[in-house]
């Protein structure tokens, strides 16, 4: 190295040297938390006991399909409370180390349908009796890895998706198949019936509207596929001349129902920040349609709420929602990602009160945190209480108003569906592929 050079270099570590020993000015103005657009703030916020402004109990004839849409749902069904179980029979397989029975059941008062884990759609009468049963075809060189599928019934015809990448629509008075319309791809997400269209979501990236006389696709619309996803997508949510997809980029798509003539989209991004599965982006918390407003979550930490008809977002939390969110009487309640019910302002997006629910079995190996987790599904809303099936057995109500456990009532091996309200009685679908009845 030459000498200018040596000089050269000196010179320039001390400008560094100098500009180091400078303090950075301190610009004048409020600090803000880099989250704090987001309605929830990182701090623990205290519990508020609020008037609920529940509406009536309602005594509802059917649950036919995914309640995501305001003419397929009760927003309060009529129960009478506390549960005690009337009957329970088997519907086939339940979860299996390498398959998950993951299907809500539905009902149009008549029967209870169910599938099971290997892909069995059964038939229930109100007794606990089986009246038919129909067993989709799987490969023999797939059969241990196909999983998954949805329901829902409409003028006597019942609708299954499932992981064949099928959708089969079957007489429900007697089983019998009507068509067979094949996707491509896996469909493990719920359909949702209305104006002679058979809307769902396959491969988490493809949304579609199938006649159901027919069987014929009339439209389908697209979005970027993503590997990170959950098992089930959301059942598309419909009102007025509108129709509701989540994928599993977290991307929600808003379309017209009859020509799928795309409206308004927007991505619901954000992750809970120091957990693993934080890079799973995937539209769990199903959208929901209630009072003009579109409510969904992400699987990694984030939830906001939309106007329906323009895509404005009203407010964005930093939760996010691992099941469909319940919405009644002005305020959004919904299981996180952190399993926990939380009620929060359907308009603002205030968190009003947080209640933990069964996480995990703690481990006694030092080298373990735990020995298996638990699900919560719900919350639906029925008898004035807010009702949680979760896998560590036990099916609890909450007060709505603060959130305070009221009751609970043993499901024997844990529940892996959401409940439904039918008639005044509970129907709930076990681990073990058995189907409880409660009232």
């Amino acid at each position: 190295m030459t000498t200018g050079l040596k000089i050269s270099v000196a010179v320039f570590g001390l400008g560094l040297l100098s500009a180091c020993s400078q303090s950075d000015p301190i610009l004048p103005g409020e600090r803000l938390a880099l989250r704090a657009g987001d309605t929830a703030a990182a701090t623990e916020v205290e519990n508020r006991a609020v008037a609920a402004n529940l509406p009536a109990a309602v005594s509802n004839g059917q649950w036919a399909q995914s309640p995501v849409s305001p003419f397929a749902r009760t927003t309060h069904a009529a129960l009478q409370l506390p549960l005690q179980q009337v009957w329970s029979t088997s519907i086939g397989d339940g979860d299996k180390r390498r398959k998950r029975l993951n299907t809500t059941p539905v009902s149009d008062g008549a029967r209870i349908y169910t599938m099971s884990s290997d892909l069995r759609i059964t038939a229930t009468d109100t007794s606990g009796a089986a009246v038919w049963t129909h067993q989709l075809e799987t490969p023999r060189d797939s059969a241990a890895s196909v999983q998954g599928g949805g329901l829902g019934v409409a003028d006597g015809v019942l609708y299954a998706t499932s992981g064949l990448g099928q959708l089969t629509a079957l007489e429900a008075a007697t089983g019998s198949v009507v068509w067979t319309q094949d996707l491509d791809t896996v469909a493990t997400g719920a359909p949702t019936i209305s104006g002679g269209l058979v809307y769902l979501t396959s491969g988490d990236n493809i949304g579609w509207a199938i006649e159901t006389d027919s069987g014929r696709v009339r439209w389908q619309t697209e979005t970027v596929a993503d590997i990170n996803n959950v098992a089930g997508a959301p059942a598309p949510a419909l009102e007025g001349d509108r129709v509701v997809f989540g994928f599993g980029n977290g991307q929600i798509q808003t379309t017209f129902r009859q020509g799928g003539l795309s409206l308004w989209s927007s991505e619901i991004a954000g992750q809970r920040k120091g957990r693993a599965v934080n890079t799973v982006g995937d539209i769990t918390g199903d959208p929901v349609i209630a009072d003009g407003s579109l409510y969904a979550g992400n699987h990694s930490g984030s939830m906001a709420g939309f106007d329906l008809f323009s895509g404005d977002r009203k407010w964005t939390l930093a939760e996010g929602a691992l099941h469909q969110p319940w919405v009644a009487g002005g305020s959004v309640y919904f299981v996180s990602d952190l399993n926990e019910l939380k009620r929060v302002d359907a308009e603002t997006g205030e968190q009003i009160w947080s209640v933990e629910l069964p996480g995990w079995v703690p481990s006694a190996r030092p080298h373990k945190r735990r020995d298996r987790s638990y699900v919560n599904y719900g919350p639906i809303l029925a008898g004035g209480q807010l009702i949680v099936a979760s896998s560590d057995g036990a099916i609890r109500m909450f007060n709505p108003e603060d959130g305070a456990l009221t009751s609970q009532v043993d499901i024997p091996g844990g529940a892996t569906t959401s409940p439904i309200v039918v008639n005044g009685t509970l129907y709930v679908v076990s681990k073990k592929g058995t189907l409880f009845a409660y009232r």
